[in-house]
């Protein structure tokens, strides 16, 4: 991963190698990217008739996946359900699963091929284990942000975080907008204490989202479609708008899992 005075000399075309993930789903494969972002790992599963089975990789050193990690898993499509060492958990578009250190064995399946469940994965060491827990979209905790003047009213989903499903060091959950709203994560931030990786989802083909990344006064833009990821490191802003309605998951991991443990940056001072 580029330091920020590197980054600042990247054109276009290495910017979106160095932090943007752009094949990441791929039907009937899973596809797992290691980062140098507090060691994450960015992944996803795309079953269509047959299961997939999450592997293992020489580069851990493990015997097992989650031999010393835990895993968030979002479903951004169709019906699904993720075997976890036996036990089955049933997937809605929105439901969450966190996978606790120590599970061995991960299946993903689709209820149905011509509708496939579309998993996506954020994984991050742990030293400690926490039981695997579900949790659908009405058991998250809604925060309602944002104004319709400012045209970024939404959503915010939280589900793995202080006070609702116990982890390690993952924070994940996602967002959306009310209508008319396309700004996300606005008075934009960096996070000093911990990385944060953004999946956007829900974009119209033909549209796109804008996100901004780069120091405060030296910001640098990425044109992001559905279904891709950014990868943002603790010294980089990460905000976005969209030209069309669209949701993006937010994943975190660091030192400090308070959601608001942030340094804000005032609009007036971005450059």
């Amino acid at each position: 991963m580029p330091s920020s005075r590197e980054a600042a000399q990247l054109d276009t075309t290495e910017l979106r190698a160095a932090f943007l993930l752009e094949d990441m789903f791929v039907v009937g494969e899973v596809n797992l990217v290691q980062t140098d972002l507090d060691r994450a790992i960015v992944g996803s599963a795309m079953p269509a008739s047959q299961p997939l089975v999450l592997g293992n990789d020489e580069a851990l050193r493990a015997d097992f996946f989650c031999q010393r990690r835990e895993l968030g898993i979002l479903n951004l499509g169709g019906a699904g359900s993720v075997g976890v060492d036996g036990s089955t958990y049933d997937l809605a578009r929105h439901d969450c699963l966190y996978v606790g250190r120590g599970s061995r064995e991960l299946r993903f399946a689709s209820t149905s091929a011509a509708s496939p469940a579309v998993f996506y994965l954020v994984s991050y060491p742990a030293h400690a284990s926490y039981p695997t827990v579900k949790a659908t979209r009405s058991d998250a905790k809604r925060v309602e942000v944002g104004s319709r003047d400012e045209a970024n009213e939404r959503t915010i989903f939280q589900y793995i975080h202080e006070s609702g499903i116990k982890s390690c060091q993952l924070v994940m959950g996602f967002t959306e907008f009310k209508p008319g709203s396309v700004w996300n994560t606005m008075p934009c931030h960096t996070h000093a204490r911990r990385s944060e990786v953004y999946c956007y989802f829900d974009v119209p083909p033909e549209q796109r989202v804008l996100h901004l990344m780069g120091e405060p006064q030296a910001t640098r833009p990425l044109w992001v479609a559905g279904r891709q990821v950014v990868l943002s490191p603790p010294w980089s802003i990460h905000c976005g708008c969209g030209t069309a309605s669209y949701r993006f998951v937010w994943a975190m991991g660091g030192e400090n899992q308070s959601f608001d443990d942030m340094d804000r940056v005032a609009i007036a001072d971005l450059r």
